[in-house]
């Protein structure tokens, strides 16, 4: 359950992320650089804001510490990575079909993401707990977008048998980042078909009065 404190957290790195100043936002690409260069446990403030050329009172007026800035750089990637999935499934008409290739997409941009790869490469202690035990942020952030986008398509999702849209939603993030870190499976998912075909026998009948 969200508390008041995490939603406070959250709505702090929300902010952060979508910050479309251009001090703000040459911090989260620094950040960025500097993870994808070094990793995340060698990555510090001194860091990014040397890389930003800002000092680091202007870095902490925006970000609360490292964590939250660490945390908005993966909010921003992960409002990237479903922006690429919404331009992907735009054009098919049904939610069943926005959802199977939606997930196509998913596991393909997660497997060659070279920011996720290069931190479950070099630095998974560090990078498992934003999507494991302190994951709430991004867990929020993709079921948040996903109900958004559902709402805002013609035949966006609605509540099925009880099940809620943000239920639904959070059901797929969980799934995907459970596939992310963990792709060794008695489901074949090799190619893209193979997911294709996952999606449609488990996933699409979950959208299925």
């Amino acid at each position: 359950m969200t508390t008041p404190e995490s939603s406070e957290l959250l709505g702090l790195v929300l902010a952060s992320a979508r910050d479309t100043d251009r001090v703000g936002a040459g911090v989260l690409d620094a950040a960025f650089e500097e993870i994808l260069t070094y990793g995340l446990r060698r990555t510090s403030v001194d860091m990014v804001a040397r890389r930003a050329g800002v000092s680091r009172a202007t870095l902490y007026r925006r970000f609360d510490g490292k964590d939250t800035l660490v945390q908005a750089v993966l909010v921003r990637e992960c409002q990237r990575f479903f922006d690429s999935i919404v331009t992907a499934i735009g054009p098919l008409p049904t939610v069943e079909e926005r959802l199977v290739e939606g997930f196509v997409v998913g596991v393909r941009y997660a497997r060659t993401d070279p920011l996720l790869s290069r931190l479950l490469a070099s630095d998974p202690e560090a990078l498992l707990p934003y999507l494991t035990v302190n994951g709430e942020l991004v867990v929020a952030v993709a079921r948040d977008f996903l109900v958004w986008q559902g709402d805002q398509v013609p035949g966006g999702v609605e509540p099925v048998d009880g099940r809620t849209p943000e239920g639904v939603a959070e059901l797929f993030v969980r799934l995907a980042i459970s596939f992310t870190l963990t792709p060794q499976s008695s489901i074949p998912l090799g190619d893209d078909e193979e997911v294709r075909r996952f999606a449609r026998d488990y996933l699409a009948p979950l959208l299925r009065a």
